[in-house]
């Protein structure tokens, strides 16, 4: 059974660092953007963890207890290390100071080598100041002389999932190859029944339908079946080319 830490950061017990974490402004905006890169990185031994701002409630067809379980449900399918929710306002999210505070305190105790953030452009305001928010809170987080919890750290990189409510032909700086994960990437979107079933269109194309078709577009890109796009504001420094293609 997966637990949702709720408690704040400064009662997380410090373990192994997080390889990384994908700061999500609702509940399955991870799993809608990287959800098979999740899955991926996870199947190949790395450390995962998922922040959620807020609780996406209200919704039309969801509650807060029905997306916690369904929350829940997704964090195991995915298999995730860890996995909290930092309890901000959904439709209020503000890039205020104590927010910034909350974000790097979180930081500073999971100590992610790479944080991922949503897309820079967007339509939807929370997503918007939730990339505001974590750029923010990642210089943050290595200050001295501070009442944050934690020892002062600083994640090497933000990267930048797509997960966009604009229709936007955006080119990506580069695509994970999910075609081995894309099934279980799905089945842990379709654990938020509230949100992409209940009350949904039945006939095609329906929303889930146009996630596979959007994957494969990306896949197409790299010739492979199914792909996640990201990008980046820095540059990437690779050590090797093996594994380019």
């Amino acid at each position: 059974m997966t637990t949702i830490h709720t408690d704040g950061p400064e009662s997380i017990v410090q373990t192994e660092p997080l390889d990384f974490l994908v700061v999500a402004p609702h509940p399955d905006d991870a799993e809608l953007g990287m959800g098979g890169t999740i899955a991926k990185m996870i199947g190949q031994g790395m450390r995962v963890g998922v922040l959620d701002l807020t609780t996406g409630e209200p919704t039309p067809h969801g509650s807060e207890s029905i997306r916690r379980a369904e929350t829940r449900r997704a964090s195991e399918i995915l298999n995730l290390t860890w996995r909290g929710n930092a309890g901000l306002p959904n439709r209020e999210l503000q890039h205020t100071l104590e927010s910034r505070k909350l974000i790097a305190s979180y930081f500073r105790m999971l100590r992610p080598r790479w944080v991922f953030a949503p897309y820079f452009h967007d339509a939807h305001p929370d997503h918007v100041v939730a990339t505001e928010l974590i750029e923010a809170a990642r210089f943050w987080s290595k200050l001295s002389k501070t009442d944050m919890p934690g020892d002062r750290f600083h994640p090497e990189r933000t990267f930048y999932y797509f997960c966009i409510h604009l229709r936007l032909s955006v080119r990506p700086d580069w695509i994970v190859d999910i075609s081995d994960t894309f099934e279980q990437k799905m089945q842990s979107i379709q654990a938020y029944e509230s949100q992409f079933v209940t009350g949904r269109p039945s006939e095609p194309p329906t929303m889930l339908d146009r996630l596979r078709t959007d994957a494969a577009h990306y896949g197409n890109l790299i010739a492979r079946r199914y792909g996640e796009p990201f990008a980046t504001k820095e540059p990437l420094a690779l050590s090797s080319l093996r594994d380019v293609f």
